[in-house]
């Protein structure tokens, strides 16, 4: 339902006061049924163009049903080099319980504003779980169409205390039921890299934090002007998201094209993704790939990732298996925090955060 409130669209402050002060977010502006985009969610010219879109390409869509086959794991390896896309049926993953963590999202999003804010920065009896908006509006220019509930995983006693009562056992039957293709996805693109077998040690270094985010994209009355998500890669080992059927999920093109493809949805399949943790361990083999969301005029849309990442505490760097036959390292050992305080201290802005690893000579 629209809230029953009137802002001014022209003044900022009164905007930002009704999207993050009051925990609205931009469904409560897309509720309200305004007709023009207020200011401060224009997005440069060139933020918001896609110089070349390939009606054409695709990323590789992976049959998961043969776990044990060469050519599956070939096909998994093939693509996180060429693509750092790919697309998995087939996967395990109770179909039921997909459909039950997308309920679940329009569960949270649906809630009244007084509810949602208590999960905010502000109110938020936990840094591990925040709801909020864009990406980090303190530092951002133009801000982006979205909203999100990120949970941070400790413990299953944790989550029951903390996380919100109308999405959280969904959310962790999600996360658990994927564990599975987690891990053997994992084992496939280690063998690769001639890591043989994933020890402690190696398990911790590349799933050693878990995240789930769920997020939340209104109709926009101007989608042309902004961005659902603007241009960046993850920052992850691996990214394994869940997108309903709107679409609107694009990534770069192969290495060196200006060019964007877009991720169309599949019933029942899994995107999963490199991320730049996982770059720099292979040492530049696989690929964490610019992505981004456009905004729709339409169509509410809902996406889950979960980001499986480092330990905070852990040293990332390229595997000593990935330089055993003399390669150079491409990337310096980096503290995981470290990069992960860079990424959200600036706005969106494509692949510039693995920067902060790479050796300059």
């Amino acid at each position: 339902m629209a809230p029953a409130i009137s802002i001014s669209l022209n003044d900022s402050s009164d905007v930002t006061d009704f999207v993050i002060k009051q925990g609205h977010g931009v469904k409560g502006l897309s509720e309200m049924g305004i007709k023009s985009l207020p200011e401060q969610y224009i997005q440069p010219l060139e933020e918001r163009l896609m110089t070349r879109i390939e009606p054409q390409e695709s990323i590789p869509v992976i049959d998961m049903s043969k776990w044990g086959d060469a050519q599956v794991a070939n096909s998994i390896c093939d693509a996180a080099e060429k693509w750092g896309f790919f697309q998995v049926v087939n996967h395990g993953v109770p179909l039921q319980v997909l459909d039950d963590v997308k309920k679940a999202t329009y569960g949270f999003f649906g809630l009244p504003a007084a509810e949602k804010i208590k999960y905010s920065k502000e109110n938020s009896s936990s840094n591990n779980v925040r709801f909020g908006t864009s990406f980090t509006p303190q530092v951002e220019k133009a801000l982006e169409w979205k909203d999100y509930l990120s949970l941070f995983y400790v413990s299953d006693e944790e989550a029951a205390a903390l996380w919100p009562p109308v999405c959280k056992d969904q959310i962790l039957e999600y996360m658990k039921s994927s564990k599975f293709l987690i891990d053997h996805l994992l084992q496939v693109l280690m063998k690769r890299l001639n890591v043989n077998q994933i020890d402690e040690t190696k398990q911790s270094l590349l799933t050693g934090s878990v995240r789930t985010n769920i997020n939340y994209y209104p109709i926009c009355p101007n989608p042309e002007l902004t961005v659902g998500v603007g241009r960046h890669s993850d920052v992850s080992t691996l990214t394994v998201l869940l997108q309903d059927n709107v679409g609107g999920l694009y990534v770069r093109g192969k290495e060196g094209e200006d060019s964007w493809i877009h991720v169309p949805p599949i019933n029942g399949a899994i995107v999963i993704n490199i991320g730049d943790a996982l770059q720099i361990m292979s040492n530049g083999r696989y690929r964490s790939v610019e992505h981004r969301v456009t905004a729709n005029g339409s169509s509410n849309r809902i996406s889950v990732p979960i980001f499986v990442n480092p330990r905070p505490q852990d040293m990332i760097g390229p595997l000593p298996e990935t330089l055993a036959n003399g390669e150079k390292p491409i990337y310096k050992q980096v503290l995981y925090s470290d990069y992960v305080k860079h990424f959200f201290r600036k706005a969106h802005d494509g692949k510039n955060t693995v920067d902060f690893a790479k050796i300059t000579t």
